[in-house]
């Protein structure tokens, strides 16, 4: 009795990570800076309120918030045992989303539901559930996943199943980063090298022979290597982006004072947000937004191993594929804006106007949060038992 009051106690308390806040809150604050400047132009021809998606986005935030809150109280245990519902609810979201007349179409593609009025990007949430999967699958087949091709072929058969549906759509943007993050998790729960080698040779394959199968794709992928070809048609949004951050240079024009976001850059305030970022606060501002991004990887990944050091698996591979998932969404968002990578449509995690990548990645961020007050919880309740 003497051992397991302390230890209640102990178990009693919530743990926050001041660290993740603040990094949270830095990229959301700036975000909603920039989403402001970025969209006041286009808010006041199209609505004559030139904050509107300052307001949607606050109001984006406050559901995001709750969203956390929510799955902070949940025990990761207990999302681990309905990681099969949840892999069928992704599957479920991803075939509905492709029905005519429920699925919406919104600029040729059909990627959204609309739900009490409002659309919703199932690919977001989707994506969410079966990574939580593939987690589970990483602690419950540890030691298959370890030894044999097989364990990683299961695996990356489901992954390839849920892209497949996402190109469909389509979306490869969103099927490249499922793919990336869960081909990660699953090298980070000890795949074997020779064997992931081998299958990211197959994937890589696999996505070039996609990209190359349509002409859209085709086209982007031209453009993406010369947007000077044609600067005013398919390379028009491409070279806007690059003369933003050209203009940019060292501190930036100054906040609010972009020209390029005066409906010359398309999407400014959703998937070309940073381009935006880099004219009005230059390099400065880029290597900010940077900072930010790589310090909330590398706590998520110092979440994953504090877990990890708790015997909390599963705990650590939510941590992990969180870090995974904002390093690999943000990395292809910024090289997009830069020119580095081809256009895929993503949004860049936390900061840019969406309301289904925001609320699910808020959401995220209250189980990152919630490994963390697990992880310290056994941690301090272990330091207990040693005392007594």
């Amino acid at each position: 009795m003497s051992v397991a009051a302390p230890s209640a106690r102990a178990g009693g308390r919530i743990h926050l990570d001041p660290v993740t806040i603040a990094l949270v809150l830095g990229i959301v604050l700036l975000g909603l800076v920039m989403v402001t400047s970025a969209s006041v132009s286009v808010a006041s021809q199209e609505s004559g309120q030139p904050f509107f998606y300052l307001e949607r986005q606050l109001c984006l935030t406050l559901i995001g918030v709750g969203c956390a809150a929510l799955l902070f109280a949940l025990p990761t245990a207990l999302i681990e045992r309905a990681a099969l519902p949840l892999l069928a609810l992704a599957g479920l979201l991803l075939v509905v989303v492709l029905v005519p007349g429920l699925g919406h179409v919104v600029n040729g593609s059909r990627r959204w539901l609309r739900l009490a009025g409002a659309n919703f990007q199932v690919s977001e949430l989707a994506r969410v559930l079966v990574l939580i999967y593939v987690a589970s699958y990483a602690v419950r087949r540890e030691e298959q996943l370890r030894s044999s091709l097989l364990g990683l072929v299961k695996p990356l058969g489901l992954l390839t199943c849920a892209c497949a549906l996402l190109i469909v759509e389509p979306d490869f943007g969103a099927a490249t980063v499922l793919f990336a993050t869960g081909f990660g998790l699953l090298f980070l729960a000890g795949a074997r090298l020779r064997y992931v080698i081998a299958m990211t040779a197959c994937a890589a394959s696999g996505f070039a022979l996609l990209a190359v199968s349509s002409s859209y794709r085709v086209r982007r992928l031209t453009t993406f290597l010369d947007p000077w070809a044609d600067p005013f048609n398919s390379g028009f949004q491409l070279t806007q982006s690059l003369i933003a951050i050209g203009r940019g240079q060292w501190f930036g024009v100054g906040l609010g004072a972009s020209v390029q976001k005066l409906f010359y850059l398309p999407e400014a305030h959703t998937d070309f947000l940073f381009a935006v970022l880099a004219e009005e606060l230059g390099l400065l501002g880029v290597v900010l937004t940077l900072a930010l991004f790589l310090g909330l990887v590398w706590r998520s990944f110092h979440i994953a191993r504090l877990a990890a050091r708790a015997q909390l698996k599963f705990a650590a591979y939510l941590a992990a594929g969180f870090g995974l998932w904002v390093g690999i969404q943000a990395f292809i968002n910024i090289g997009v804006n830069m020119g580095v990578l081809p256009t895929k449509g993503l949004t860049l995690p936390l900061m840019s106007y969406g309301r289904s990548s925001l609320i699910v990645a808020l959401a995220w961020v209250g189980l990152l949060l919630r490994v963390y007050h697990e992880a310290q919880r056994e941690q301090r309740g272990s330091a207990t038992v040693r005392e007594a």
